[in-house]
């Protein structure tokens, strides 16, 4: 696919064919109306990368259209990224071009960005970094305003912190996130609060205990935990569990157990299939699991996974990819149906689009 044309003029008609596509997809599945929730046209995306071109002393942020894969086509700015990050973009080029240091063998640019302000950058090399980069590079922290890592082959060097904490207004909670670099956050942050407090909204009243998989850095987690008698939730990346635990205590959250397991596995413990020395300190009988939550990743549910939402009173699907959302809805329509449906832009002028479904048991 090739890179997407920014228009914010065309914005809200993009996202009326996104809609009606989703619309026709479905008809199958639900008449029900979809919540929309559009995206901010510009300065949506709080992280982004780019390759590092360079031409003797100069260098530039280049992306590569798949179409015509072999042309770099140079960024001087980023409509699309935060503000933050379109201000950072020429100051670090300018940086790194006064440096020979810094700018030896660069690979690769990574901005991490908060609504809240805060911001890291990651450069990756394709060389061995030495005391000489770290002198150069130390100076930029405090210039720029930002946390900085410097990566290459078995090499990372934190300048400061490796995450940044963000803060999002959920209702009227004020909750705050820790997002570790390599790990996954949402990108959109103005949209991730929408998908936050639709979730509250639909769960508000269901009382028993939650089963979340997927919950990475404890996003939905954080918000969704006061709402429940208990929580238990899974993550299987070792940098979201670490940001996840951070994030419960930060924000208060004491009624959540967080285990590091796959979702197959989780599925096996609560069958009686097989004991987990991981769940050693979890009384899984005790729990009275009245809702699953589910994000998966772009390939939706797995067969065990989905014989294990097929028993849940009800069940919150978050989606990134409408297609494998569609054959997880096929499978469990013998079972729930759908009582809540909205579609949350996350990637203004893409095809793809983040879905947010309440099944209950028929």
């Amino acid at each position: 696919m090739p890179l997407p044309v920014v228009d914010p003029s065309r914005y809200a008609e993009q996202l009326d064919a996104k809609r009606d596509a989703f619309r026709e997809a479905f008809a199958a599945l639900t008449q029900i109306d979809p919540e929309i929730f559009a995206s901010a046209p510009t300065h949506y995306r709080m992280r982004a990368e780019f390759r590092i071109w360079h031409d003797g002393p100069n260098l530039d942020y280049v992306m590569f259209d798949p179409a015509v894969p072999d042309l770099p086509i140079v960024v001087r700015e980023f409509p699309i990224a935060s503000r933050r990050i379109n201000e950072l973009m020429p100051a670090l080029r300018d940086e790194l071009m006064k440096s020979p240091a810094l700018a030896q063998r660069l690979f690769q640019v990574e901005f991490l960005t908060t609504l809240s302000g805060a911001a890291l950058v990651t450069l990756i090399y394709h060389r061995a970094l030495d005391s000489d980069w770290q002198l150069a590079a130390a100076p930029l922290c405090n210039k720029l305003g930002v946390q900085l890592i410097g990566r290459s082959r078995k090499q990372k060097i934190v300048l400061g912190n490796d995450f940044v904490d963000e803060v999002l207004n959920v209702g009227e909670r004020r909750l705050s996130y820790r997002q570790i670099e390599g790990s996954f956050t949402q990108p959109n942050g103005g949209i991730n609060q929408h998908m936050l407090e639709w979730s509250c909204r639909q769960l508000r009243d269901a009382g028993g205990d939650l089963l979340e998989l997927y919950c990475g850095n404890g996003n939905f987690t954080i918000a969704l935990a006061p709402l429940f008698g208990r929580v238990l939730a899974t993550e299987i990346a070792k940098s979201s569990v670490r940001a996840a635990e951070h994030n419960l205590v930060t924000n208060g959250i004491d009624n959540v157990n967080l285990v590091r397991m796959s979702s197959d596995e989780i599925s096996t413990a609560l069958s009686g299939g097989r004991a987990f020395n991981r769940l050693r300190h979890v009384a899984l009988d005790e729990y009275r699991f009245s809702t699953l939550l589910v994000d998966p990743p772009r390939s939706g549910l797995d067969a065990t996974t989905l014989k294990l939402a097929a028993r849940f009173d009800q069940v919150l699907y978050v989606s990134c990819n409408p297609l494998t959302l569609r054959e997880n809805l096929i499978a469990l329509s013998g079972t729930h149906e759908i009582s809540a449906l909205a579609l949350f832009d996350q990637f203004p002028y893409t095809h793809h689009l983040e879905c947010g479904m309440l099944l209950r048991k028929r």
